[in-house]
């Protein structure tokens, strides 16, 4: 689906950042915020926090749903021949990211829909009586609600690798041929998913974890960055121009006072206050970790484009 736009702006290779090439990065960011929380909302399952009525696993997976549709009608819009979109599912190609990409969006709506029948409103329940009888069925057997829990963790992280894969497979971008692209794009998914359920939680267990989790995987994602760079600096001229985009080129101001300054180091430093109780929590840190995953997705999208073997 990316490579049929990639082609299409080509053209644009103007270091300003256009506001309209808006649908990809988008996507991405989107699509990584739903593997995030599907991860941490699986993972509440299997430690079966679902039995406290305030649980964010209760409540996650609409979210999720909501987000997951957001993202891809951002990518259906992007689509060049929209009509056509059907044709992804009428085979499966193992070597074809964009193969891969779809069918696991495709089976992501069935994951949340198994965790969303834990806990359906009362309402829907009134007007379908039959899905009371299988939420209890599930809520009773603790091996149903931790596989689910499981498969919510494992197609969380497929998607949030293949956010990072599928521009890592369009070679004609040096900037995007990262071995490490896949793993910065699931930990600043997983950065900006613990961020934003920490800001909406109900359980103060929860917000508590979840702001210590975020500081790690802000450090992580960090050391992340850093190998990114170390890895194309060391490699080609091509690559070693690209990553000059960042560094000090056209992008170098977004990326250091945006990306790296207000998304990862100020969150973390206001965050390990917190955690510490030197300070109160504060909804500005997650709202940074949120803000800096979307400008990250921007840049990196918009620098690769930038960014030319020749």
């Amino acid at each position: 689906m990316f490579e049929i736009t990639t082609t299409r702006h080509n053209h644009l290779i103007d270091p300003t950042l256009h506001i309209w090439q808006w649908q990809i990065p988008v996507y991405l960011f989107l699509g990584g915020l739903v593997a995030g929380m599907m991860i941490i909302s699986g993972y509440f399952l299997f430690k079966e926090r679902h039995l406290e009525k305030n649980c964010s696993c209760l409540y996650l997976p609409y979210i999720s749903f909501i987000v997951l549709s957001l993202g891809m009608f951002a990518l259906f819009l992007d689509l060049e021949y929209k009509i056509h979109v059907w044709r992804l599912y009428t085979a499966f190609k193992v070597a074809s990211p964009m193969s891969w990409g779809a069918w696991i969006l495709i089976l992501i709506y069935p994951a949340l829909f198994a965790n969303m029948l834990i806990n359906l409103p009362k309402k829907l329940l009134e007007k379908i009586p039959k899905l009371e009888e299988y939420s209890n069925r599930i809520r009773v057997h603790k091996w149903a609600v931790k596989n689910i829990g499981v498969v919510n963790m494992i197609l969380g992280g497929m998607v949030g690798m293949y956010t990072g894969i599928l521009l890592s497979s369009l070679g004609a971008r040096p900037l995007w041929s990262s071995s490490v692209l896949w793993l910065l794009f699931l930990v600043s998914g997983l950065s900006g998913a613990a961020a934003f359920v920490h800001l909406i939680a109900k359980n103060v267990y929860e917000r508590e974890l979840l702001a210590k989790s975020d500081n790690a995987f802000l450090i992580v994602e960090l050391f992340v960055i850093v190998m990114m760079i170390i890895g194309l600096m060391t490699s080609s001229k091509a690559h070693m121009e690209a990553v000059m985009l960042l560094l000090s080129g056209p992008y170098a101001a977004v990326f250091w006072v945006l990306v790296i300054g207000v998304g990862i180091v100020i969150p973390l430093f206001i965050q390990l206050l917190a955690v510490n109780h030197k300070i109160k929590h504060t909804p500005l840190a997650p709202i940074l970790v949120i803000i800096g995953g979307l400008i990250l997705r921007f840049v990196i999208v918009y620098a690769g484009q930038y960014s030319h073997w020749f």
